[in-house]
């Protein structure tokens, strides 16, 4: 199941006024505390805020186990069904597209792992309430995305545009709580989908996440060998 627990901002967001009433989808959560909620293996939990940016609704939705987070730049104001049909697929591309990049397809057989996802996250719920630890991160890259839009001068004009600054913050290290050292979401995000969606065993999982560190490696000593050659 999928959790939205919305921010304030986020709530009137996904919220309408008809003849006068404030119609929500946003309901009161079980507990005020997303750690306090009676264990579901199958839920995913995330935060979402809004703010307005460029002169258009922008929504920011950050996973509060790994803090994998998704921008969702002109947002359609109310639109539920929407947004989630856009953060799926966002969340789908965006996991293949970067185990693609890091040589882990090899570990996910895609069809079992999509009727996985789909079958466990067919349900969604909206809850107000937020979520100190999430809500930090997410203050930081709406700091970070509204200076990248200032720069451009509009916000990403399509899905891949978005994906791209979603993978530039994904591979931003991050801390909090629960977590011994500082990480980099995607690869929590990617260890994540391995374990609950891509049906392997723990030593499985591993390899794969040894992996992308060995391409990772590889990587930054390419574009350090670049740097040297160009100077």
């Amino acid at each position: 199941m999928l959790i939205f627990n919305c921010t304030e901002a986020a709530s009137n967001f996904f919220s309408r006024v008809h003849k006068g009433k404030k119609i929500s989808p946003v309901e009161k959560p079980p507990s005020p505390v997303i750690e306090d909620d009676e264990p579901v293996e199958s839920a995913e939990q995330w935060l979402v805020h809004a703010i307005t940016g460029q002169r258009k609704h922008v929504l920011f939705a950050i996973h509060v186990q790994t803090r994998y987070c998704m921008i969702f730049a002109d947002a359609k104001k109310a639109d539920i069904e929407g947004f989630v049909h856009r953060f799926a697929e966002r969340w789908i591309n965006g996991l293949m597209r970067h185990a693609g990049q890091h040589d882990i397809l090899r570990w996910i057989d895609d069809e079992p792992m999509t009727e996985r996802f789909l079958e466990s996250c067919a349900e969604y719920v909206f809850y107000k309430r937020g979520h100190r630890g999430a809500q930090k991160h997410i203050s930081e890259i709406s700091w970070v995305f509204e200076g990248f839009a200032a720069e451009w001068g509009s916000l990403p004009t399509d899905e891949f545009s978005a994906g791209r600054f979603d993978g530039y913050m994904n591979d931003t290290l991050r801390g909090s709580k629960g977590h011994k050292d500082y990480y980099h979401p995607d690869e929590e995000m990617i260890v994540h989908w391995l374990r609950r969606y891509g049906g392997l065993d723990e030593s499985a999982v591993q390899a794969a996440r040894e992996r992308r560190k060995e391409v990772k490696r590889e990587i930054w000593e390419f574009e350090r060998q670049l740097k040297l050659e160009a100077q």
